[in-house]
């Protein structure tokens, strides 16, 4: 269940005054290191309490790890080559919503942005921070690249909640499902429309898309301390959503079709990896359980979901009729092609990004387009 937008932040200089400035510095700049102690603590502090919540599930999936050695190696062949294919959907996609021929800057920036993500508590935004500048130093529009990142997350979050929508067919026709996993589908559909309601919103009027970008451009002037102020984020916005929705218009088919191939692939892996265990669920059942996985996956509690992802798609796979051993062990194989491996392939990436484009630019060193440089 592999997860694939930029907050720019300033350090301003420091100098130690003598006499009365001593005094007026302190004060200032003490509520200044306050917050920025918070903002690092308070997602350490989180992600603390989620594993502690979820070590016990987490342990016993760690734990199962001597028995991937019984599973079926025909169906892992087929879990990894569908994981590949699903990831290979991705990257396709966010070339179609980037405007880019290029697959080196595209792949290298997602493992690793997805790396980042992975692996620090909160890293949801600095993986995307990480993906953007990677993005532009390797001469994508930063504009560009920002607007096609927040549609292809758009287009994934609304393909994940649209998945309980195909098992529908199926409760309805009286296939016996938990009451749990009937909840969750529920909750899926329900979680699908209001995702579609915004998104026609955001494409097709631009009101609430101009009082979205005064909002982020308020908070962004306001907390992130850049050393260049945003000054027309809303008509940029705007502007890129145009190009955006020209693109799409016209390869609507293709977005459909990527999106589709990458959560369906995905899905299909975790079908392989329980047939591996000698397991043979109801597809449509199954559906339902990795769907709520996913959507859980969503809420940044732990770095890539490590703990809650296990814990959950272990319980949800067992409610869904499968043997608790099978499902443990399938988890633990799932969760190794879909966090394990990508998280090793995003430092690998890392260097070859570098060697290929050298140092990341940061952002922040530089005015963003329109922008202005603050008076000297």
């Amino acid at each position: 269940m592999t997860q694939w937008g930029p907050r720019l932040v300033g350090s301003p200089g420091h100098r130690e005054l003598a006499g009365p400035y001593i005094c007026l510095i302190s004060t200032e700049s003490q509520p200044r290191k306050n917050k920025s102690v918070l903002r690092r603590v308070i997602p350490v502090v989180v992600m603390g309490l989620g594993l502690y919540i979820v070590l016990p599930a987490l342990t016993r999936v760690v734990s199962a790890w001597p028995r991937l050695a019984t599973l079926g190696p025909l169906w892992l062949l087929v879990m990894l080559v569908a994981e590949l294919a699903s990831f290979a959907c991705q990257m396709a996609l966010l070339r179609l919503v980037l405007r880019t021929r290029g697959w080196f800057s595209v792949i290298t920036a997602g493992l690793a942005g997805n790396a980042v993500t992975n692996t620090l508590p909160g890293g949801d935004v600095v993986g995307a921070g990480v993906q953007f500048q990677m993005l532009a130093t390797a001469g994508i529009d930063p504009d560009q690249a920002a607007g096609g990142l927040a549609a292809s997350s758009v287009i994934g979050i609304a393909g994940l909640f649209m998945l309980p929508i195909f098992a529908l067919p199926a409760i309805l026709a009286g296939m016996p499902v938990s009451a749990g996993l009937e909840h969750a589908g529920m909750l899926g559909i329900g979680g699908f429309v209001l995702i579609l309601a915004f998104g026609t919103v955001v494409l097709t009027t631009d009101r609430t898309l101009e009082q979205l970008g005064r909002a982020v451009q308020w908070t962004l002037n306001a907390v992130a301390r850049k050393r260049a102020r945003t000054v027309d984020l809303p008509a940029r916005l705007v502007a890129q959503r145009n190009l955006v929705r020209s693109d799409l218009g016209q390869n609507w088919w293709k977005a459909v079709l990527l999106i589709g191939g990458r959560i369906g692939l995905d899905y299909c892996a975790l079908l392989a990896a329980l047939r591996a265990t000698g397991a043979k669920p109801n597809p449509a059942v199954i559906l339902l359980a990795y769907a709520a996985t996913a959507v859980i996956a969503l809420v940044p509690i732990t770095p890539g979901g490590i703990g809650i992802v296990e814990a959950s798609l272990s319980g949800l796979l067992v409610l869904a009729g499968v043997p608790g051993a099978s499902a443990i062990v399938a988890t633990l194989a799932f969760r190794l092609v879909t966090y394990w491996l990508p998280t090793i392939g995003g430092g690998v990436s890392y260097i070859l990004f570098r060697r290929r484009y050298g140092p990341i630019q940061s952002s922040a060193s530089r005015p963003l387009p329109g922008s202005l440089e603050p008076p000297q």
